[in-house]
């Protein structure tokens, strides 16, 4: 059942990142730790409409689309711990989680920077005449840089199978939205591309997912790319550890009225049972995956030059 599904993935992610902060603020691990608390059901609405060949790439936050895009959380900590069975071997922390093999291109810290990443998937696809579409997610904080503009424009030209998705949670790290963003909404930046755009509820999974249906059956029909707009919040800071002076404690404390896995409750009837379970075994599943992920070797100081170009002497 769609629902039940939607709700395992969101409640997989909630229980992955509340785990991580737990282990950063414990002393675990190192760096940086930007969570999506409060925003599973733009991963989960959107990521369950695709194939297992789709492409993805994502920001400097997201685990919750790497995990619903079918990613190992084992592996997934396993990288945030830097060991060496981590999807990257423990190079590349939180912020740059890659695996082809499941279509996932790549989090960027960079902001804007996985948005051409996923037009050259979707250019590719055309090219090769693959089934294949390409999802980028990006922050409203991202709109203002030239390489969203550009990407839209190439994107519209020669109609490639993509789909942009921007997670509207209203601050560009510590800036609101209405501070560095004319548009009321990311959906008018469309419009100068002829690019059909849609805006939604965020926190509402259905709704998302039916959006994303749209968007991703155009893409794969040739019909060209869709800019989706997905209004919502994140509970934490930009980072843990971030002060958070920048916003209410009352405006927080609305947004978590409005968990996106409590809103899928109320929308579906007679299923808070197997929601209870659902919520123990995922509980269950990143115990697990922290206690195999702690016990793995960490990565090899002389691995640290594999995997880097290197310029070869010309003999």
């Amino acid at each position: 059942m769609t629902a039940v599904r939607l709700y395992r993935t969101m409640a997989l992610i909630r229980e992955f990142e509340t785990a991580a902060s737990r282990l950063m603020a414990s002393g675990e691990l190192a760096g940086f730790l930007h969570l999506s608390i409060g925003q599973e059901a733009v991963a989960a609405g959107v990521c369950d409409v695709l194939g297992p060949a789709d492409y993805l790439t994502t920001t400097h936050r997201g685990h919750g689309h790497c995990l619903a895009k079918g990613a190992d959380p084992r592996r997934m900590l396993a990288e945030l711990f830097a060991r060496a069975t981590g999807y990257c071997g423990g190079r590349s922390g939180s912020m740059h989680v890659a695996d082809p093999a499941l279509g996932i291109l790549g989090a960027n810290a960079i902001v804007g920077a996985g948005v051409p990443i996923a037009l050259g998937g979707a250019l590719a696809a055309q090219v090769l005449g693959e089934p294949r579409v390409a999802v980028t997610f990006f922050g409203e904080g991202a709109v203002a840089e030239g390489v969203i503009h550009e990407s839209l424009n190439l994107a519209a030209l020669s109609r490639l199978p993509i789909v942009f998705v921007c997670e509207n949670n209203g601050y560009a790290e510590m800036t609101p939205s209405s501070t560095h963003l004319r548009a009321s909404s990311v959906t008018e930046y469309a419009r100068p591309h002829h690019i059909p755009a849609e805006s939604v509820d965020g926190n509402d999974v259905l709704a998302v997912r039916d959006a994303a249906q749209r968007a991703v059956d155009r893409a794969r029909s040739g019909d060209g790319p869709t800019l989706l707009e997905c209004r919502t919040y994140r509970w934490h800071g930009h980072f843990e550890g971030d002060a958070q002076g920048y916003r209410t404690t009352a405006e927080v404390d609305l947004w978590r009225a409005r968990d996106p896995l409590t809103v899928l409750r109320k929308n579906v009837d007679g299923l808070n049972g197997q929601f209870d379970d659902i919520d123990r075994d995922c509980a269950d599943e990143i115990a697990e995956a922290t206690v195999w992920a702690r016990a793995q070797p960490p990565a090899a100081l002389e691995s640290l030059t594999d995997h880097v170009y290197r310029a070869q002497e010309v003999g």
